[in-house]
């Protein structure tokens, strides 16, 4: 038999790879979680938890932690261009535990998951990044060095192997895949115009009204603003790289944080009238290229969770649901730790999983895309601001139809198959 450290090994402690490890070492499995960044740590995220998202945090055992931190429930939703501002009440959800979303940011809600997967047992390696796997489905070996505490440095101290019988790739969708987990998404590409680069930042003192959500719809990008945690207002933008370069050369010579918050106040009045008199906590963060779709199918026997498997434009807002769904998603097909974990029972839980995947995200992933192209337009933004002024019940529905009324029902298949989320 091959020497086994870990019975799973998760790559990355974001919401997807903590609420993984949490659930399958509640399963019964052995966890190991190695994540890259010292926490707390920001990240570049729109921070929105919806009905859906907080059904999954409840079901964590952290619901009440979680509400008692986060920001006000978001019962109104918006559709903002440069002139015009449309409003309409958020659809409720009316089934589950929860009616309306919240927001919290990425460093609190990513320290409660990780601090939660230590309480149930789970082997946690941080700041360490992972340098490769080898081996094979029920016999991987990995590699990696221990960082030091600070954020974006290199790798420090020697190099240390783990053995495991399960891979779980978590690893966030901009960052660097360690060798043997993603080889075609490690492959370099020209830059392209039509990139998608992605922004954020935190405000305080801003005039922007709690429970608010509103959709920013830029000439070659879009964004959003929403109060999340401790009073801050969290605002997150993507902007294709050509409209971020046109930028950049009429701004003569300005940092790209700069740059960005410029164009968002004069392409936006609502950002201009929301920041005036408000004062940034920290820096500008960027990331990017946007990886968009689903992709579930990477190295033979590593399955893949939250960004590394899927990702739809932020747009919406549902990437952390998302992440969180395809963490369930994948504890349920894992199930209770079997007495063999081998080839065999990988390769079947991968497909399942994928099949499930396709499933519950396909609808997501394609109107996150068609919503994104209403909003980069001007021609097609502005006349929908006038009909979501007119009718704020077609904002409403747009919503709705984005999963912000959705909640997560488990649901069991009559063929016998595992549970999955509907």
């Amino acid at each position: 038999m091959p020497r086994r450290d870990t019975d799973a090994l998760v790559i990355g402690a974001g919401p997807a790879g903590a609420s993984c490890a949490i659930r399958l070492a509640r399963a019964g499995w052995d966890v190991t979680l190695i994540e890259q960044s010292a926490y707390p740590r920001g990240k570049v995220c729109g921070e929105c938890l919806g009905a859906a998202t907080l059904q999954l945090v409840d079901e964590l055992g952290l619901g009440e932690q979680l509400r008692a931190l986060a920001g006000p429930e978001i019962r109104q939703v918006g559709w903002m261009t440069r002139t015009r501002v449309a409003v309409a009440e958020m659809p409720a959800c009316t089934t589950g535990s929860h009616r309306y979303g919240r927001a919290i940011g990425r460093d609190t809600l990513d320290t409660l998951l990780l601090e939660c997967a230590r309480r149930v047992g789970v082997t946690i390696i941080q700041p360490a990044r992972v340098q490769a796997i080898r081996g094979a489905p029920g016999a991987f070996v990995c590699d990696y060095r221990r960082r030091s505490g600070e954020e974006r440095t290199e790798p420090t101290g020697a190099l240390a192997t783990i053995f495991a019988a399960i891979v779980i790739d978590a690893h966030g969708s901009w960052e660097h895949a360690p060798a043997g987990v993603d080889s075609e998404r490690r492959l370099e590409r020209s830059k392209r115009p039509s990139d998608l680069l992605a922004f954020k930042a935190n405000f305080q003192d801003t005039a922007l009204s709690p429970g608010f959500l509103p959709v920013l719809a830029l000439p070659g990008g879009y964004g959003g603003m929403v109060v999340a945690d401790r009073g801050r207002s969290t605002i997150a933008c993507c902007l294709r790289r050509d409209t971020l370069r046109e930028c950049r050369q009429s701004a003569g010579g300005d940092g790209a944080g700069a740059v960005v918050e410029t164009y968002l106040k004069s392409s936006c009045r609502g950002v201009a009238r929301a920041l005036d008199g408000a004062r940034r906590e920290g820096p500008w963060r960027s990331v990017g290229p946007l990886r968009l779709g689903f992709f579930a199918s990477g190295s033979p026997g590593v399955l893949r969770i939250g960004n590394a498997a899927i990702e739809a434009h932020p747009l919406i807002g549902e990437g952390i649901c998302m992440a969180l769904q395809s963490a369930a998603l994948l504890a349920r097909v894992l199930q209770s730790k079997p007495a063999r974990i081998d080839e065999r029972f990988i390769s079947g839980c991968q497909k399942r999983y994928e099949r499930a995947g396709r499933r519950v995200f396909a609808w997501r992933i394609n109107w996150a895309q068609c919503c994104a192209q209403m909003a980069m337009h001007r021609s097609l933004a502005t006349p929908l601001a006038i009909v979501m002024q007119r009718w704020p019940r077609a904002l409403t529905l747009a919503a709705r139809l984005a999963g912000k009324a959705q909640s997560v029902v488990p649901a069991t298949r009559a063929s016998g198959e595992s549970h999955e989320y509907a």
